[in-house]
C-alpha cells in the first residue's frame, strides 16, 4: 500500500499573515495535507523547530541526512511539571513479553504479516453464556472481597441531569451491590446542588469531587495557539468539536493525565462513565474483580472506525516512536486490527492506520498500564507533537494504539454482556439480563452500520 508523502514545510518561529491567509485558500485535500505537515515540525530544545519528511523507507531530516535518535530522545526527555507521586512500573512487569519461535520481535509496526482468523464461530451476542469466563469464580455481592478502583466521570455542573440518569442506571444494575466509589472531575468547581444530588443518588458509596489543575487542563506551553485556532477553522466542517478549544484539551486529559491525578493514587482499576450514556443489562459480578483476576488490562464493549481527518498524522507519529522503541512492541500485539486496510480512505488519509479504535466513553481499566513507562513515554512524544490541538486526536485512538501494540491481544476483553448506549452506538446481548435495546445492534442507521470494527478485531483475537 503506498503511503502519503508528507510535504517540507519550513515553520517560523512566529507565522507571517501571508502565510496563515494562504491556508484558508487550500482545498480540502490540500489542506488535510498542508496540515499534516504542519503537525510534523516538532520542538527542538537546540534549535526551534525542525521539520521532517517521511517517506516509504526512513526518515530524513531537513538537511537531508537521517534523523538522530537523540533528536527524538530529546524531544520526549523535556518534561516541565514530570509527577513525583509514582514509581512507574513497566510494562515487563506485569505482562508476559516472552517470545518462542512462532512469535518474533516487531521492528515495524507498518509491516504487514499473517495471522490466523479468530472470529467466533457463534454470534457472540446470541450466546448462552450471559457472563465471562473466569479462572477464579465471579466475585458476587455477597462476597467481601473488594478491589482498589473507582467509577471516574468527566463532568460539567450544566451536565447534572444527565449524569444523574446515567448514575442511576450503572447503581441499580452494578453498584448498589458493590459500592464502589465515585470520583468526579471538572475543570471549574462543582456546586453545592451537584454534590447533594450526585452524593444522594450514590450511597452509601464514597463520592469525591475534583476541580483538575489548570496545568492539567490548559494547553502545555509548546503549543502555538494562533497556529491551533487556525487549523481548527479549517477542520470544523470535516470534524465535529475541532473548533472547541475545551474538547481538544479533554482529549488531551484523558489520553495522558487523568490517572496521575492525585485522587487516583491509590486505586488500580477505573470505570469511566459518561453523562447521557444508558446501560441495559443487570451486572451481578464484580467487574473490576474479574478484571483484576483473569490479568486484563482493558476492557471496552464498542469496537469503530474514526474519522480518519481528525487523526491524519497519528500513526506517522506513533511509527516514528516505535522505531525507536521497538521493545515496546508487544510479540502478541493486536497490531494487525490497526493496520488493516478494509477502509481504503482512512489508510490513506492516515497513512496506514485502519482508524479502528475502542470507544473510550465506555472502558474499564487496569492504571498500572498507562502509568507504566512505556505509556508515558508515548504519550510524552505525542504531547510534544502537538496533535492533540493541531488536529484532533481523541483519547479513544492513543488508548486503542497503546493498547493494541503494548500489550497481549488476550489481555483486552471485550464485555458483549454489558448493554450499553452512546449516541448513535449500541452494544446489547440477548441475555435475560437485559431489557430495552435490539440484541446484536449497533446503530440504528443503515449508513452508519459500516462503522462497526468489531469483526476486524475478532479477526485478530477473537470474541475475548
Amino acid at each position: 500500500m503506498s503511503m502519503i508523502r508528507a510535504v517540507v514545510i519550513s515553520l517560523l518561529a512566529v507565522s507571517s499573515l501571508m502565510t496563515l491567509t494562504t491556508v484558508f485558500l487550500l482545498t480540502n485535500k490540500d489542506f488535510y495535507n498542508t496540515t499534516s505537515n504542519l503537525i510534523k515540525a516538532k520542538p527542538d530544545s537546540r534549535n526551534g523547530y525542525s521539520t521532517t519528511i517521511i517517506n516509504d523507507s526512513s526518515e530524513k531530516s531537513n538537511s537531508g541526512s537521517e534523523s538522530s535518535n537523540a533528536d527524538i530522545h530529546d524531544i520526549i526527555s523535556i518534561d516541565e511539571h514530570d509527577d513525583d507521586y509514582w514509581s512507574r512500573p513497566t510494562l515487563k512487569s506485569f505482562i508476559n513479553f516472552n517470545t518462542s519461535d512462532e512469535i518474533s520481535i516487531v521492528t515495524n509496526i507498518n509491516e504487514s504479516y499473517s495471522y490466523p482468523d479468530l472470529s467466533p464461530t457463534k454470534n457472540p451476542w446470541t450466546e448462552s453464556d450471559y457472563e465471562p469466563a473466569s479462572v477464579k469464580p465471579l466475585v458476587r455481592a455477597s462476597d467481601t472481597r473488594r478491589v482498589k478502583a473507582a467509577l471516574i466521570s468527566l463532568v460539567r455542573n450544566e451536565e447534572l441531569n444527565d449524569l444523574l440518569s446515567t448514575m442511576s442506571q450503572i447503581e441499580d444494575k452494578f453498584n448498589k451491590k458493590f459500592n464502589y466509589q465515585w470520583i468526579f472531575f471538572n475543570d471549574e468547581d462543582f456546586t453545592q446542588n451537584f454534590k447533594d444530588k450526585t452524593a444522594e443518588l450514590a450511597a452509601p458509596a464514597k463520592c469525591t469531587y475534583v476541580k483538575i489543575a489548570d496545568s492539567d487542563w490548559e494547553e502545555p506551553e509548546w503549543i502555538d495557539l494562533k497556529k491551533a485556532e487556525l487549523l481548527a477553522s479549517g477542520f470544523k466542517k470535516e470534524v465535529q468539536y475541532s473548533d472547541k478549544p475545551s474538547y481538544h484539551r479533554m482529549c488531551r486529559w484523558n489520553s495522558g493525565i487523568f490517572f496521575n491525578d492525585p485522587a487516583m493514587r491509590d486505586l488500580d482499576w477505573y470505570w469511566r462513565v459518561e453523562p447521557k450514556t444508558k446501560y441495559y443489562c443487570d451486572i451481578d459480578y464484580d467487574v473490576f474483580a474479574y478484571m483484576e483476576d483473569n490479568d486484563k488490562d482493558y476492557g471496552f464493549n464498542i469496537n469503530l472506525y474514526d474519522a480518519p481527518q481528525s487523526v491524519a498524522t497519528l500513526w506517522p507519529t506513533t511509527v516514528e516512536f516505535f522505531a525507536n522503541h521497538t521493545d515496546y512492541v508487544h510479540p502478541n500485539s493486536a497490531r494487525g486490527w490497526l493496520i488493516q486496510d478494509s477502509r481504503q480512505r482512512h489508510y490513506s488519509i492516515t497513512q496506514g492506520y485502519s482508524t479502528c479504535h475502542f470507544w473510550s466513553n465506555f472502558e474499564i481499566g487496569r492504571l498500572d498500564f498507562f502509568r507504566s513507562q512505556e505509556y508515558t513515554d508515548f504519550f510524552k512524544y505525542l504531547d510534544r507533537a502537538g496533535g492533540f490541538f493541531y488536529e484532533r486526536w481523541g483519547d479513544a485512538p492513543v488508548h486503542s494504539i497503546a493498547l493494541g501494540l503494548m500489550t497481549d491481544k488476550s489481555r483486552i476483553h471485550f464485555f458483549r454482556d454489558i448493554g450499553y448506549n452512546h449516541i448513535p452506538y449500541f452494544n446489547c446481548h440477548s441475555s435475560p439480563k437485559c431489557s430495552g435495546c435490539t440484541p446484536g445492534l449497533f446503530a440504528e442507521v443503515n449508513d452508519l452500520k459500516k462503522e462497526n470494527c468489531i469483526t476486524e478485531w475478532f479477526k485478530i483475537a477473537g470474541d475475548n
